[in-house]
């Protein structure tokens, strides 16, 4: 299936002052589109051709990295746009998924804690991750355009740390972003809704 890049679910400036109209036209005009066109060259001739997104990013880890670095990138960012909201964050989480993070993470304040940590310590671009593994949520956090997909789990949330998810509104403050995206940003319901599709 060729990539296209999704509309925005909100305007540009919805996410202010958390995340500025300027870093989401570059982010999205700019990085998301130029995974669209380059995984759209690459998936040519690859013999994947045809098959679901989450199927080419998993049979391309490993064997075609250009190809994968795209396709990661859009699943990644196809997500990444929706779970995000205005008016987001907060504690308040569908009852499901909050009994599931006090069970399996420790409660709702350890979770945001390792969460912050995972994308505050993952070493140059990537993203943190809350993910399902064998039935038990778990923090992840992966390297450049890796997901939760490629080590065999399903991801529920994630946010971005390449630093130009960042660097116009927080300099090199990553730890003040991912607080302020985390607290501010994140759409839960989102969260619940992949939560639901993966357990």
């Amino acid at each position: 299936m060729a990539f296209e890049l999704p509309d925005l679910p909100y305007a540009y400036d919805a996410l202010s002052p958390y995340m500025s109209a300027e870093t989401l036209e570059y982010h999205h005009d700019k990085h998301h589109q130029a995974y669209v066109t380059n995984g759209n060259n690459l998936l040519k001739d690859s013999g994947l051709e045809g098959k679901s997104l989450e199927d080419i990013v998993k049979e391309s880890f490993g064997k075609n990295a250009g190809l994968f670095n795209n396709a990661g990138q859009h699943y990644n960012h196809i997500h990444f746009w929706k779970w995000m909201k205005p008016n987001g964050g907060g504690k308040s989480l569908p009852g499901q998924l909050a009994a599931k993070i006090d069970s399996d993470l420790g409660g709702f304040d350890k979770f945001r804690a390792d969460f912050i940590n995972a994308g505050v310590t993952q070493f140059g671009s990537g993203w943190a991750w809350l993910a399902l593994k064998d039935g038990k949520l778990a923090i992840m956090k992966t390297a450049n355009g890796e997901n939760p997909l490629v080590h065999g789990a399903a991801p529920l949330l994630g946010c971005d740390v390449w630093e130009h998810s960042y660097y116009i509104d927080y300099r090199n403050a990553r730890p003040k972003y991912l607080e302020a995206w985390f607290d501010s940003l994140v759409n839960w319901d989102y969260v619940d809704e992949m939560f639901q599709a993966a357990s």
